[in-house]
């Protein structure tokens, strides 16, 4: 608090009153620390990512209070149903959403694969932060530690809720058997260990983020298996229009995972497709250069179109949309057309 010399004599006794107003006021505004509330799930990766931006933001803005609200979303309630079978649109964000709609949370921390490409009215994605490893590993059960994907005998059962692995894997290891596996990646690595699988796919940066790094036993090449769209990066989502909450958060923004997140999410806006579609990316930047490969396939791997476009990074979204037009004459809509009728989606 400042300290104030009182003036050598007042008039009258109303002015000394008048001076200690003064001093009080301007001791509350110095004082008083402006609240934000971030929405996150509940889970506890969620929750690490939440509290990371948390600090982030506390490194930059001492003077603002921030508060996390936890909260249960439908993917977080329904755990004995594959979640391709509930469909995607805000299975992990609706609550959240609801929450800034309303006024009692002012944003909103998400791993930006689960957020969806189309954000309800008054909402926007406002800050990408830096990208780590977008790649999808595998997990062993401690019997099979030395094998891999390619080495497991016919038969190995593999856990994965990801249409998008179950294609590219089926593609590629058409000897293998896998099963749906749903819940926390606590709970996932558990049904590993206890031996109901030999194997799981999960993505690298979540085990990292839990430090979990040594229950990666390999991470699978692009070539294998292209990450789901923003898979590696946190998405916050705010207000439309909240220049305050937009200001804070550009201390958070990373350029060039903006700018391939853009492309990602531009490639899956257009082809219709959602988080649990077989539709797999992969993006790098080289100086302003772009480079964007696609995929969709087919649920069981035996169709699977690839492609690649490469363009100024300022154009990304632009670049996106004219990878799932290539796309698109092989024959993906067609491809996508048959996945929703499938399962039950169309």
């Amino acid at each position: 608090m400042q300290c104030y010399s009182l003036p050598a004599a007042f008039e009258t006794f109303v002015d000394l009153l008048d001076f200690f107003k003064i001093v009080l006021m301007t001791s509350t505004i110095e004082t008083a620390k402006r609240t934000v509330r971030i929405g996150t799930r509940k889970s506890q990766l969620a929750l690490v990512q939440t509290y990371w931006v948390k600090a982030e933001l506390e490194k930059h803005f001492p003077d603002v209070e921030f508060e996390v609200e936890k909260m249960s979303t439908q993917g977080d309630k329904i755990l004995d149903v594959p979640l391709a079978k509930i469909g995607d649109k805000g299975l992990f964000t609706k609550e959240l959403e609801v929450g800034m709609l309303n006024n009692s949370t002012d944003f909103a921390v998400h791993s930006l694969k689960d957020l969806p490409t189309n954000l309800p009215e008054g909402l926007m994605l406002g800050c990408v932060t830096k990208r780590v490893d977008p790649a999808d590993a595998l997990a062993v059960n401690e019997k099979n530690k030395d094998k891999t994907l390619a080495t497991f005998p016919p038969g190995s059962i593999i856990g994965t809720s990801s249409l998008r692995r179950l294609a590219q894997l089926r593609h590629n290891y058409p000897h293998l058997e896998f099963k749906d596996i749903r819940g926390n990646v606590n709970t996932r690595l558990a049904k590993l260990d206890a031996g109901e699988y030999d194997g799981i796919i999960l993505a690298v940066a979540g085990l990292q983020r839990l430090d979990m790094s040594d229950r990666i036993h390999e991470i699978i090449a692009p070539e294998i298996s292209l990450h789901a769209v923003g898979q590696g990066a946190l998405g916050i989502e705010c207000r439309e229009g909240d220049e305050e909450i937009l200001e804070i958060l550009k201390v958070l923004e990373d350029s060039d995972s903006s700018d391939r997140a853009m492309a990602e999410r531009s490639f899956l806006r257009d082809l219709e497709g959602g988080c649990q579609v077989p539709i797999g990316v992969n993006t790098s930047i080289d100086g302003d250069t772009l480079t964007v490969v696609g995929m969709v396939a087919s649920l069981d791997g035996k169709q699977l179109l690839k492609d690649t476009v490469t363009g100024k990074k300022q154009d990304s979204e632009q670049l996106g949309k004219d990878l799932a037009g290539k796309l698109r004459e092989q024959g993906a809509g067609e491809i996508l057309a048959k996945i929703f009728e499938e399962v039950g989606r169309g």
